[in-house]
């Protein structure tokens, strides 16, 4: 069964990598929210772990918001910590936005990202509640 454009949306993040690698920020079918894994903007280069998590998650935020969704139709995170040392930074902030919310959540230590800056990279998942 093929899902018919009218029923699928996509959502782009503006990046040059998009169209490099075929892919977008995210896509909405029917309730159904899947946020790519997302790293903090090129801004914060020079930022710690915690203020990158921030960071990924306004970013998160508004990719929902344009989904006509919120953090509360979040049901599942995939977080990756290049420094396990940085689980716990990662776990402050990461609480701050969803402590009500108690999505499923998995944390992963990589051996790198596609900058070698980035410290944190967040996949999400929503479907949209009642």
């Amino acid at each position: 069964m093929t899902t018919s454009p009218e029923t699928r949306q996509k959502i782009s993040s503006g990046g040059a990598y998009e169209s490099v690698f075929g892919y977008s920020r995210a896509v909405r079918v029917g309730p159904h929210l899947h946020i790519s894994g997302t790293c903090a903007p090129a801004t914060h280069e020079r930022s710690d772990a915690y203020t990158q998590t921030r960071a990924i998650l306004d970013v998160i935020g508004k990719v929902l918001a344009e989904a006509r969704m919120s953090e509360a139709d979040v049901v599942r995170t995939v977080v990756y910590v290049r420094d396990i040392n940085d689980a716990d930074a990662v776990a402050k902030a990461h609480l701050e936005t969803f402590d009500a919310i108690r999505p499923a959540s998995t944390l992963v230590q990589v051996d790198s990202m596609l900058r070698p800056w980035q410290k944190v990279e967040i996949e999400t998942y929503a479907i949209e509640g009642d």
